[in-house]
């Protein structure tokens, strides 16, 4: 027994060791070291085998429980951008923003159409549209790039491509800002789809074949980590913009990563997730795969005050979950 729980007290360690480099990201560029943008991606897997060990040791009776709970704490933000129970505000919202990756309408365009138009919202942010004539009831629209579509009832001023001339650029890395005259104020709208890791779900799947599986891991790893470092250079391209706004800016749509990666460190220094501030359950939002990806997001200035954020669950139009979120924007 005395055996079986040092086994335990060192995988504990070493999953805690592996956690601390999740935190590392937020100053440690994948240019630099790219393996710790990897363990964003099993943080789930990490925090949940982590609480297990600490349950374990807590019903044993050992002191070390203890500790494994405070060294626990430093995890909780990181937790809660996953898995959040925030409340809703009681105050009323006059912003509704539909965010949506449409996966190019694959699973019906009428369907994708007719969900949007019933939300009633003010402001929708869509990558990945559908090439055909897309239009939304009572909205104007913008489509003057790849891969990104943008709809409001609300006068478009100022509109231009953030990744214009950008080096290296991969088609599915694309970033517009809008700027929006909201009742008089202006405020600014990016849209953003950073490059797509072009990974399905044949390539992670295993099949017993030693060589095989061997390949497909090595190409995978080695597909992700050329992404992160692109990544870097198409985020540090969006955070001057936001730094350099005038306006207060929405943040908006799929990054193709995850809570507690370099990038979303990066784009949300200075913003509020919006998920973490009123969002409840899971922010999960990728649902193609059977693993917990929350890949599309919401951030907005902190002067923007949200009242409510929901990944909808009850359709699948996409393989994303449209993202739908209220704002109270001062008159």
């Amino acid at each position: 027994m005395k055996v079986f729980r040092l086994i335990l007290f060192i995988l504990h360690l070493g999953i805690f060791i592996l956690l601390l480099g999740v935190l590392i990201n937020s100053f440690v560029p994948p240019k630099v070291f790219p393996w710790f943008n990897l363990l964003s991606l099993g943080f789930p897997i990490l925090i949940s085998t982590y609480i297990l060990l600490t349950l374990f040791w807590i019903i044993s009776w050992k002191k070390r429980a203890f500790i494994f709970v405070l060294l626990g704490l430093l995890f909780f933000k990181p937790v809660i951008r996953w898995i959040n129970f925030s409340s809703e505000k009681d105050q009323k919202a006059n912003l509704k923003i539909v965010s949506l990756n449409m996966k190019g309408g694959k699973f019906g365009v009428d369907e994708i159409q007719d969900y949007i138009d019933r939300q009633n919202a003010d402001v929708v942010f869509l990558q990945e549209p559908s090439d055909s004539n897309f239009k939304l009831k009572n909205l104007s629209g913008e489509k003057n790039i790849p891969v990104l579509a943008f709809y409001s009832k609300y006068k478009i001023v100022n509109h231009k491509n953030l990744f214009e001339g950008l080096e290296n650029k991969d088609i599915t890395a694309q970033c517009e800002v809008i700027d929006l005259n909201i009742r008089g104020k202006i405020y600014r709208c990016i849209n953003v789809h950073l490059e797509s890791f072009g990974i399905v779900k044949d390539m992670v799947k295993l099949n017993g074949n030693k060589e095989e599986d061997e390949t497909k891991t090595k190409n995978v790893l080695k597909k992700l980590l050329s992404n992160f470092k692109n990544h870097q250079d198409q985020v540090e391209v969006i955070k001057k913009e936001i730094e350099d706004s005038p306006y207060p800016v929405f943040v908006v749509g799929d990054f193709n990563s995850v809570p507690n990666s370099y990038e979303y460190y990066k784009v949300s220094d200075n913003l509020k997730d919006v998920f973490v501030e009123v969002g409840r359950g899971s922010g999960t939002s990728f649902h193609d795969f059977k693993f917990p990806l929350r890949i599309d997001y919401i951030f907005t200035s902190k002067s923007i005050q949200p009242m409510s954020y929901k990944v909808d669950r009850s359709v699948q139009i996409s393989d994303h979950f449209p993202v739908v979120s209220t704002f109270k924007l001062e008159n």
